[in-house]
């Protein structure tokens, strides 16, 4: 009885319906509009029973197919409503499926787009997706049909409908996956041409929908997503790389096939664990520690002796770092040989961001390779020699990391017998930070051993002075300083070594920069020696650094770096310069020959200047460069002051004069040990009275009055006749700190006239001097005439009756006498008593 009524309830509103249906083929579209909202309001009655549904949608659901291809919008909107509404509402959809997939597939799985609404196409998918839910097992037949629907809206040009078929995708896998793997494979092109989509919200859903499709697949469609996937774990959006770290994470928990694609898979999830976002480091880690774990259970029978007896954490391991378990450091050990050339290929690739990826990928497989790295040593050097160079300083810092674990968990003797040579054979700086690195990582016992070997390598000048850029040098001291961190009181043995490297690294271009360092580093070397700063490591190691010296001194030019180094002890070692001068003497008594290079001899010379000027706390500090100084000035500084035609010859007169004015102002010399040299040293002095240089000719003057001081009464007047005209002519001389000079000069050289000077014979000498001063009387320069004034004062005690008669000649030619009659009062007042001091 109830069917019978269910059926006349059917009939009554097929009856009510019919005319509505009728209408559905007129070519006015309003009218067919009005019809199939009076069809949505009857099939829409919620008094109507879902069995009296069911007979109604049959009746209805062909004109309503039809009404999807009606050229008006709002009909074909109207017609999915009330189909849509019937699918959820009937209790036998799956009666629909033969006659409605067919249509769905008409309109939504052509190669070209049928369907111009993006809305519409969004509800299609939309009942697409009702259908999977309520159809479930049911939609197996209709596979073809629903794979083709998909292929063609995942690359929907509207991103809602890519969502949508994303979702309806997974379900579907989900409801028929005994089917579903015997298609899934198609629906991978569509989704790696979705993956990259603009909006992240697509590229998620995408992402989510390939992990379902290679779970439920026949799982040879890894090998095609996997570099998708990888471009993924550089996308701006969290929420996209945590799909992907969760899709890789399940895939080698869940994938059948997983143990196939372990050597794939891995990288991509261990790249999360150095995510710079927490939430997914986190989660990369809780799958990584699940899938260690996982592996373990797996094959326990092969790890049975290693479980057993599990070895514990190394003492050397890196600090801070949890080790991780063994199922995950056995999956590294055995794929790692699949891993690293991949790696070794990123970690050069051109673009940044694949290069800090894979540098930071490297850094996590050698911490859980630990010295199952050993057999991969030639392959994770070379690769760390050219990432090491990068331009990108992250790339950098995490190849340094690598390398500091190759320290960590690589025995010395295998690291080092590989790095070595390759630095002696092409010296790099990326070799030096490779092996900077390395030692750092490395254990105090287990490199003291290694120590002489590391050290004399690097020590050795081709190696050294192997560039003269600031990166190498600054690895260079970076090898040092990592020697010095690790070893401490073991580089005791291998100080002299260290030392030398330092000394060339202040001796290059690049010292401006690194002195500070270099500095820093010579303290410590001092002090895990026990000693009391810099100088005594000086003090330990003079004797051996000059005799390192000696060895090639006989053939230095300007450019020699040894030339520098030599510099560099004798500027550095302050005090300790002085208790050595047996060795350093006659090292640079042979740079100064005069047939050596003429640069070379200039840097030299500017060198001694240095430290004459504080001779007290370098050479002289032990009180004993008087004993070198005879032949310090006539074997060194005489001969170059002789003349030579060109510009560099005068610059080393110049420098040869300023050097022997430093010696002379630095009180060394004893009045008896300056008379020594005055005979050598005066007419080469008074020759440079006529140089070029301002500056050379001041310090010459300065010079002369300091020779003269000591020689009080002591000169033969020959020597004396000799100088006083080159002094005279100094007067005329442009610079008028010159002319003051030569004039305080001649006031010293009136001081050295005795009794010896016979007055008579040498009448024109002082005749001929009187006049050349009396002349300055009428100088423009006031302050010139002043000193020229008391000059002659002082010097009218020699002959009081020779300048009279000198002044009454030339009174009448000044235009201002008043000086010259200031003089004549003077003579005739004091000549009988000692003259007032020229100032």
């Amino acid at each position: 009885m109830a069917a019978d009524g269910e059926q006349r309830a059917i009939s009554d509103v097929t009856q009510a319906l019919a005319r509505h249906l009728n209408c559905l083929n007129d070519e006015n579209k309003m009218t067919r509009k009005r019809a199939l909202a009076a069809i949505q309001k009857e099939a829409m009655d919620e008094q109507l029973a879902s069995g009296v549904l069911q007979g109604v949608f049959l009746e209805l659901l062909k004109p309503l197919l039809r009404c999807l291809s009606d050229p008006m919008e709002k009909c074909r909107e109207l017609s999915i409503q009330i189909i849509a509404h019937c699918i959820s509402h009937v209790p036998r959809p799956e009666e629909a499926l033969p006659y409605f997939m067919p249509a769905l597939t008409q309109r939504l799985g052509q190669q070209d787009i049928i369907e111009p609404s993006e809305e519409l196409r969004l509800a299609m998918v939309q009942l697409l997706t009702l259908l999977v839910e309520v159809c479930g097992k049911k939609l197996a037949p209709y596979l073809d049909e629903i794979i083709k629907i998909f292929q063609r809206t995942i690359v929907d040009p509207f991103p809602d409908v890519r969502k949508e078929s994303c979702k309806c995708v997974s379900n579907c896998a989900a409801c028929i996956p005994e089917h579903f793997h015997m298609q899934a494979e198609s629906l991978i092109k569509p989704l790696m041409q979705t993956i990259s989509h603009q909006h992240s919200k697509v590229r998620v859903a995408v992402i989510q929908t390939t992990g379902t499709v290679i779970q439920n697949g026949n799982g040879k469609s890894v090998d095609d997503v996997l570099s998708h996937l990888a471009q993924r774990l550089f996308d701006d959006s969290v929420q996209v790389r945590q799909a992907v770290t969760v899709i890789v994470g399940d895939w080698l928990l869940k994938l059948q096939d997983r143990y196939s694609y372990f050597h794939k898979l891995i990288p991509l999830l261990l790249s999360s664990t150095t995510d710079e976002i927490p939430e997914i480091r986190k989660l990369a880690v809780d799958y990584w520690e699940k899938i260690g774990s996982q592996w373990e259970k797996e094959n326990e029978e092969d790890l049975k002796d290693k479980l057993d007896f599990s070895a514990p954490c190394p003492s050397y391991y890196p600090a801070g770092v949890q080790r991780p378990g063994l199922g995950c450091r056995e999956l590294i050990f055995r794929n790692l040989s699949k891993i690293l050339p991949a790696i070794s290929r990123d970690v050069t690739d051109w673009v940044v961001g694949t290069r800090i990826k894979s540098s930071q990928l490297l850094a996590v497989l050698l911490l859980h390779g630990e010295d199952h790295i050993t057999q991969h040593m030639e392959l994770l050097l070379s690769t760390l020699y050219r990432s090491c160079l990068d331009e990108e300083k992250q790339v950098v810092i995490n190849s340094v990391k690598c390398a500091e674990l190759i320290g960590a968990f690589v025995n010395p003797e295998v690291f080092l017998k590989m790095i070595l040579p390759a630095l002696q054979k092409s010296p790099l700086a990326s070799h030096l930070m490779t092996l900077g690195a390395c030692i750092r990582g490395c254990s105090r016992e287990m490199l003291k051993t290694h120590l002489t070997k590391i050290t004399s390598v690097i020590s050795q000048s081709e190696i050294c002075q192997g560039s003269e850029k600031v990166l190498y040098q600054e690895q260079l001291l970076c090898c040092i300083q990592s020697l010095i961190g690790v070893c401490q009181h073991d580089c005791t043995e291998v100080s002299l070594h260290c030392m030398k490297v330092l000394i060339t690294i202040l001796a290059s271009p690049a010292s401006e920069s690194l002195h500070k360092k270099v500095q820093d580093t010579l303290l410590s070397l001092s002090e895990v020696q026990g000693l009391n700063g810099a100088h005594d490591l000086y003090r330990q190691h003079m004797q051996q650094l000059l005799d390192w010296m000696s060895e090639s001194h006989n053939h230095w030019t300007s450019y020699s770096v040894e030339q520098t180094q030599f510099e560099v002890i004798a500027t550095e070692s302050g005090p300790v310069m002085g208790e050595t001068l047996h060795l350093f003497m006659p090292i640079v008594k042979t740079c100064l020959q005069t047939t050596r290079e003429p640069q070379m001899r200039l840097k030299v010379f500017t060198m001694l200047s240095k430290l004459l000027l504080k001779a007290s706390e370098t050479v002289n500090s032990q009180g004993q460069l008087h004993s070198y100084s005879e032949s310090f000035i006539n074997d060194m500084i005489v001969p170059n002051l002789k003349w030579q035609a060109g510009r560099t010859a005068g610059a080393i007169r110049t420098v040869a004069v300023s050097c022997l004015w430093v010696l002379l102002q630095s009180e060394t010399l004893s009045q008896q040990e300056i008379l020594r040299v005055e005979d050598n040293l005066m007419p080469q002095v008074i020759t440079t009275l006529e140089e070029d240089s301002k500056m050379c000719r001041l310090m010459s003057c300065r010079i002369i009055r300091a020779l003269l001081s000591p020689c009080e009464g002591q000169l033969h007047p020959d020597k004396l006749n000799k100088i006083y005209p080159e002094l005279l002519k100094r007067l005329d001389d442009a610079s008028d700190e010159v002319r003051v000079a030569a004039v305080k000069t001649l006031y010293q050289w009136f001081k050295c006239i005795n009794e010896e000077y016979e007055r008579t014979t040498y009448k024109g000498h002082l005749e001929f001097l009187y006049k050349g001063l009396l002349v300055h009387l009428d100088d423009p320069d006031a302050s010139l005439q002043l000193i020229v004034l008391d000059l002659l004062k002082e010097g009218s005690a020699v002959c009081p009756s020779l300048l009279l008669q000198e002044i009454e000649l030339v009174r009448h030619k000044h235009r201002s006498p008043a000086y010259c009659d200031q003089l004549f009062h003077y003579i005739q007042t004091y000549t009988s008593s000692p003259p007032t001091q020229c100032t």
